[in-house]
């Protein structure tokens, strides 16, 4: 997978166009979950893009500390469904961890993490820190990592 790191800014209207529509073809339509995916955070966002062959396949997004919590985080983590068996998630997420030591000096990162990807979360360090909350309906937890 190609990984790509980019500001809002530094986006064109096709890559803009593309996270869009993976991120609606994942957390609107394949989790059946109407919320407001664009929530004025893009701007403010590097944007992590896996690419396959030229296809945006996975994503995230990242925010150095105070613009989403405390610590820095990590959040809309996805991965197109055809890409999921070939462990495109644990690559995007060791980039993204990286790309926020690299970009912002920092080692703690807190996520909203959905709940049934615990295991997930926690075989890249993270540990859950409070209760199960529902977000757009959806059981989260609250992970940081040291």
């Amino acid at each position: 997978m190609n990984i790509q790191v980019k500001s809002f800014i530094e986006l064109n209207t096709t890559e803009l166009y593309n996270l869009l529509q993976l991120r609606s073809e994942v957390f609107v339509v394949e989790q059946d979950c109407v919320y407001q995916d664009i929530d004025f955070k893009d701007q403010k966002a590097l944007h992590v893009l896996g690419y396959k062959n030229d296809v945006l396949i996975a994503y995230t997004r990242i925010f150095k500390p105070g613009d989403y919590f405390k610590n820095s985080s990590i959040g809309r983590v996805v991965v197109k469904d055809s890409e999921r068996k070939f462990n495109f998630g644990h690559q995007i997420m060791k980039a993204s961890i990286t790309v926020i030591k690299s970009n912002f000096k920092e080692d703690k990162i807190t996520i909203s993490a959905q709940k049934y990807l615990k295991k997930f979360y926690e075989s890249h360090g993270f540990y859950q820190v409070n209760d199960e909350y529902l977000e757009d309906e959806i059981p989260h937890i609250r992970m940081d990592k040291d």
